[in-house]
């Protein structure tokens, strides 16, 4: 049967004809929002390159946190920033660290919020590099996943529900997963940052961690934006050494990814909606050139409808807003 008798359009008549046909939903609880803590006392900055973040302290961010669970977004994604840095990046795991003290604070003051710490030494490191530097300007994988076991395991002494390493060294979920074991947080779940890639869409980011490497680049650990099945492997290797949700970084370039990942494994699947693809949508909205709230809401949707679960996303507060 076809045309006239088969017309497709009869399926769009209407708003409420489509959205009763409508295939992919977003929800709030699809959603995470990121927050950035440093150190100090009553701080609210605005970050000049990302539009509408803010850098918290420890104690200003609860106020954030309890707007956050107020809009019914289920969880949050801390990023810590440290003026003190050295070559191991130790601040990262010091008991009174910015995320330390800011997962303690929040989960007090809102014990029902899901609070994910990113687990990396990027922003601590005087060189700018997610693992330790060797004297011949290599990255010690194996030293660099000790190190990452000791800042996840304070995170988790912090009180964080979730820890999502980032830092792409080779096993370090293994390495995490064993010190939670070893330690008792038999409950603490690990979101592994799986297949992350080396991209260009991290610039705004680097800028709010101040984490760009003093030398060289990140090539060596995070992967060519050219390998699909490469990406795979990474995530097989992530959910055999204990991962509990695996992520694909960034997403609107790697739609193909997150299909193929959904496909492939039977485990919940994030997707970080990254800074370059946040301010790529603010920059032509405010340019004139495009709708802005359209323009979240579609490529929220297209990420979703690749087969994303979650979606890490600066525009979470917002998305809030336009679905109630």
């Amino acid at each position: 049967m076809g045309f006239p008798e088969n017309r497709m359009r009869r399926l769009r008549s209407s708003d409420a004809m489509r959205k009763m046909v409508r295939q992919t939903s977003l929800n709030v609880n699809d959603l995470i929002y990121p927050l950035f803590v440093k150190e100090g006392v009553q701080i609210k900055q605005e970050i000049p390159s990302m539009k509408d973040c803010f850098y918290f302290s420890p104690d200003s961010i609860v106020d954030e946190a309890k707007e956050i669970q107020r809009l019914g977004i289920p969880a949050i994604l801390l990023f810590g920033q440290s003026a003190e840095r050295d070559e191991q990046g130790s601040q990262a795991w010091a008991e009174d660290g910015a995320v330390q003290q800011a997962v303690r604070a929040i989960k007090k003051a809102c014990p029902q919020l899901l609070v994910i710490t990113d687990v990396c030494l990027c922003a601590y490191t005087s060189h700018g590099h997610c693992g330790v530097v060797n004297n011949n300007g290599k990255i010690d994988n194996d030293k660099s996943c000790d190190l990452l076991a000791k800042v996840a395991l304070s995170h988790a002494q912090a009180g964080a529900d979730i820890i999502a390493p980032s830092d792409m060294m080779d096993g370090r979920v293994g390495y995490i997963r064993q010190a939670f074991e070893e330690n008792g947080f038999h409950d603490t779940a690990i979101m592994a940052y799986s297949a992350k890639y080396a991209s260009a869409f991290y610039g705004p980011f680097r800028d709010i961690a101040d984490s760009a490497p003093t030398s060289g680049d990140r090539k060596t650990y995070q992967m060519d934006p050219a390998n699909a099945d490469e990406a795979m492997a990474e995530i097989g290797l992530d959910i055999e050494e204990g991962a509990d949700i695996v992520m694909v970084k960034p997403a609107i370039c790697f739609l193909d990814i997150i299909r193929r990942a959904k496909a492939g494994f039977d485990i919940p699947l994030a997707a970080y909606n990254v800074s370059g693809e946040y301010m790529m949508i603010n920059a032509a909205a405010d340019a004139g050139v495009l709708d802005r709230k359209t323009a979240i809401m579609e490529m929220l949707v297209s990420i979703k409808r690749a087969g994303a679960d979650i979606i890490i996303t600066y525009f979470a507060k917002e998305v809030a807003k336009l679905l109630k």
